[in-house]
């Protein structure tokens, strides 16, 4: 047996000494869940506890799903990763290149050096970018009058490139494309692919776009990070829902279901006895898609959305399809090989295929990449490794 003490003491102490309002976390291997806790409040106006089944807005976790929807549709030849993905968006053809306002105030924008592909809007290295990292991008937006991508308008996806495809990893609405492309091979709008595909193959019966009645009970209440190191509750904030789902972003769900679809990959595509991935197809969305390129650290342009990211930067990163890959141990014991990514809102995974783990801690705090949530999470982390490696000492 696993022993989680640890993991509930630290869990409990960032709860008492405010550093977050609440934590759920789940982990499992390749034969099943073996723990998963909740702690603090899920409201805290109403004192509601925390729940294992409580709602998290998932935000860019999003990603991945989509990743591996676009990954079925690419085994069954509709979609190739390396074509010019223009010939099934037409909206991506000519797309310009923004290089920044000219010193009449006029954006300077030229045709792009380079295509479009599905592997490169996968790995974030066609040239689309989030204001929220780039200034000067949310400075074009206004001017243009194109929206975020937060309003979920599909008038959003209007923006220009900010670099040549293939040229730099710059982390921003491409997954939303790869999200049109599964609509259009399939014919399918995306809630209707995942539930069909992914998400009722897989037993996941508790996440997707849009939340029924029970959910909304359970749903977690978001907290803003004040100046000062305090939080305030922000009950009853929602993103619009316009009938637009982007692919990368707008899901909500439980850490429990997540969990699956990180235990489909860890199991190379199968869960459960149904298959809904080859398992070389797996292999491929966990290897280095981005080349002698590296993920980038992101700057802040929106302090109320996000702090400066870069996670690891004691080593250099890679990009799969779609996912963060740290090429050294990290301090928590990730081996090299592992994959990640996060949600706006302070919710994080792993995969770890050589040690056969995956973890998901779920919060919701803006801005993103809060130090006291990357801390929950880091402890989180390093207490699954310590306990799989206890209970590997004990056999």
């Amino acid at each position: 047996m696993y022993s989680f003490d640890t993991i509930d003491r630290a869990m409990n102490d960032a709860v008492a000494a405010g550093d977050v309002p609440g934590v759920v976390v789940a982990a499992g291997d390749r034969q099943g869940m073996f723990h998963e806790a909740a702690y603090g409040l899920q409201d805290p106006i109403s004192g509601r506890p925390m729940a294992a089944d409580s709602v998290f807005r998932l935000a860019s976790m999003t990603k991945a799903v989509t990743c591996a929807a676009a990954m079925q549709l690419v085994e069954r030849g509709r979609l190739r990763l390396d074509e010019p993905i223009a010939g099934i968006l037409p909206e991506l053809r000519d797309r310009q290149v923004f290089e920044g306002f000219g010193a009449d105030g006029q954006p300077q924008l030229r045709p792009a050096r380079g295509e479009i592909t599905l592997r490169r809007l996968m790995t974030h290295t066609a040239g689309f970018a989030y204001e929220a990292w780039n200034a000067e991008l949310g400075r074009y937006l206004a001017f243009a009058g194109i929206p975020s991508i937060l309003s979920r308008r599909p008038e959003a996806l209007r923006a220009p490139l900010v670099r040549d495809p293939g040229t730099r990893w710059e982390y921003g609405i491409n997954i939303d494309f790869v999200g049109r492309a599964v609509e259009e091979v399939s014919g399918l709008a995306l809630p209707e692919y995942f539930d069909a595909h992914l998400f009722q193959p897989l037993g996941m019966t508790d996440i997707g776009y849009r939340l029924r009645p029970d959910q909304h009970e359970r749903l977690v209440v978001a907290h803003q990070r004040r100046a000062d190191g305090g939080l305030d509750p922000k009950p009853g904030e929602l993103p619009p829902d316009t009938g637009w789902y982007g692919g990368g972003g707008g899901l909500y769900g439980t850490a429990r279901d997540y969990l699956r679809f990180l235990r489909m990959l860890l199991n190379g595509g199968t869960l459960d006895g149904v298959r809904v991935l080859n398992a070389e197809t797996v292999a491929l969305m966990g290897q280095n898609h981005i080349g002698e390129l590296n993920v980038m650290p992101l700057p802040s342009a929106a302090a109320d959305l996000t702090n400066a990211v870069d996670f690891f930067p004691e080593q250099a990163k890679k990009w799969g399809l779609s996912f963060l890959i740290n090429t050294e141990r990290t301090a928590d014991g990730r081996p090299p090989g592992g994959l990640a990514w996060a949600g706006i809102a302070n919710t994080y995974f792993w995969l770890d295929q050589t040690g056969g783990v995956a973890g998901v801690a779920l919060m919701q705090i803006l801005p993103f990449a809060d130090a006291k949530a990357l801390d929950v999470l880091s402890r989180f982390e390093r207490g699954i490794y310590t306990a799989m490696a206890d209970r590997k000492a004990v056999a």
